[in-house]
């Protein structure tokens, strides 16, 4: 059996994000289903590293690292899938800046490497619509979800029985993208309650953030899903958003609680099925 190479930027022994979070989930699914898999980060990857693995399959998640030369080999020689995380086939990875989220053609990068991949996995529907219509290919997917380890999702089941106050949880991220200071001005016109949440560990944020019964979380770019406010809804929160939450475009989303913590559970399933249909 051939070896799965997942390559990003960062894992999550170095950096806790979301993408981090899902990848890792991932390549731990994948490794219960029998195959090797190796961990590269894509700064990492040098032209004989690829010639000694280019019978082997790629799964190519953030990708600012790799090198022009590593892309133009993995393209020409490579089984790769590219899980698209961030609008990396645009300039400014932020479709928003757009009229009907759609680039001029100059804005538009690294179509050649996404047109190569067996398959381009978006997140949420909204996000394959977006990537489709700019990039104007035909192999781009989307998982509609994110993978979540059985412990997270047990203390989310948890968490949604919890007996939640009549206030706004707003994500207290320094990442200008998440919008925080604009959640913060709109309560404060609303004249709406609300608590800061962030700069906790993992756990201890999911805890604190389901305190209230809602979340308040308008960001300034496309988010491709956002897993904090599916695990507000996984909590049974309500969560306010504007029109940039890539899950508010998913059917489920209107789900909350057990019975979206059950699909997230099933995810685990149809998205390692996917990418062994695609990829392997």
């Amino acid at each position: 059996m051939n070896k799965i190479i997942f390559v990003a930027d960062v894992f999550a022994e170095h950096h806790l994000g979301g993408g981090e979070l899902n990848n890792q989930e991932l390549i731990r699914q994948l490794i219960l289903k029998g195959y090797n898999v190796e961990s590269k980060l894509s700064a990492s990857i040098t032209l004989p590293y690829l010639e000694e693995n280019r019978k082997n399959h790629f799964i190519i998640a953030n990708f600012l690292g790799l090198s022009v030369e590593a892309i133009d080999f993995l393209r020409a020689n490579c089984s790769y899938l590219i899980y698209e995380h961030d609008h990396k086939y645009l300039t400014t990875r932020d479709p928003s800046v757009f009229d009907n989220y759609l680039a001029p053609d100059q804005e538009v990068i690294n179509r050649d490497f996404y047109s190569c991949a067996k398959g381009v996995f978006c997140q949420s529907k909204i996000h394959q619509e977006v990537a489709q219509k700019n990039l104007k290919l035909e192999n781009i997917y989307s998982v509609s979800g994110n993978l979540w380890d059985d412990k997270t999702l047990d203390l989310l089941e948890k968490l949604s029985h919890k007996e939640k106050k009549d206030r706004y949880s707003i994500w207290d991220s320094a990442n200008p993208i998440k919008n925080t200071s604009l959640a913060v001005g709109y309560c404060a016109r609303k004249n709406l309650p609300y608590d800061l949440v962030g700069h906790l560990s993992y756990d201890q944020f999911l805890e604190k953030i389901s305190d209230n019964k809602n979340l308040l979380f308008l960001p300034q770019t496309l988010e491709t899903l956002c897993r904090v406010a599916v695990e507000c809804r996984m909590t049974g929160m309500t969560v306010m958003t504007n029109k940039k939450l890539g899950a508010a475009s998913e059917d489920w989303f209107s789900l909350k609680g057990i019975e979206l913590i059950s699909l997230m559970r099933e995810k685990k399933n149809t998205i390692c099925k996917q990418v062994e249909e695609i990829l392997l």
